[in-house]
């Protein structure tokens, strides 16, 4: 009769255990290989909220307004290897369109900027008091300093991208965003002196 030794019992077990945790091992492993692989792929609404992955805007801000029309300021940010344009922007506060100031008869008129807003290939594009700039053309509560209003820009290929930027007091220039947009504005005298930042 053969006597099976419990060492040679106990060597098995711990082959099996080894195996197990080998396997345990390659399952996790695979799990986080597969985690990780769908950590790089963007899901969709992240890809669809980030336009060439790379658009931010540094520095957003609303300008405080109790009635009417304000406007939204920041500098846009394109990281990508190609051009990025603007096609729109909302807000949940007010209709909005994307406006410039330009020189009409000697006189600055605020106007609708056709075919969007482009930020170059690796440059930058200023929204700002005198320039161009993210209006909101009637709000339909007082924006007051300190509120935080969340915008969402859409670009050219469709895709989406939402920031949130803060109210703040302004009154560099005296300028004022009068109903009428594409009239001259005799209130904004965009100077070299100029400030283009609100105040803290």
């Amino acid at each position: 009769m053969r006597t099976t030794s419990p060492f040679g019992s106990r060597r098995r077990s711990a082959v099996v255990l080894a195996t197990a945790a080998a396997l345990a091992a390659v399952g996790v492993a695979g799990c986080g290989s597969s985690d990780s692989s769908s950590a790089a792929q963007p899901s969709p609404s992240v890809s669809a909220s980030a336009p060439a992955g790379v658009v931010t805007i540094r520095d957003p801000w609303v300008k405080a307004a109790d009635k009417g029309m304000t406007a939204a300021f920041g500098t846009l940010v394109n990281d990508s290897d190609t051009d990025v344009t603007v096609t729109s922007a909302t807000t949940s506060v007010s209709s909005m369109e994307l406006h410039e100031m330009a020189m009409k008869d000697g006189k600055m008129v605020m106007q609708q900027k056709q075919g969007g807003i482009l930020i170059k290939a690796k440059g930058t594009h200023p929204l700002e008091p005198g320039g161009d700039h993210l209006m909101l053309m009637d709000v339909k509560q007082p924006v007051r300093a300190g509120d935080e209003l969340t915008f969402t820009l859409t670009f050219a290929d469709g895709k989406t991208q939402q920031f949130t930027a803060v109210a703040k007091p302004f009154t560099g220039a005296q300028e004022t965003y009068a109903p009428g947009h594409g009239e001259p504005m005799p209130s904004m005298s965009a100077t070299p002196e100029m400030s283009m930042s609100p105040a803290s």
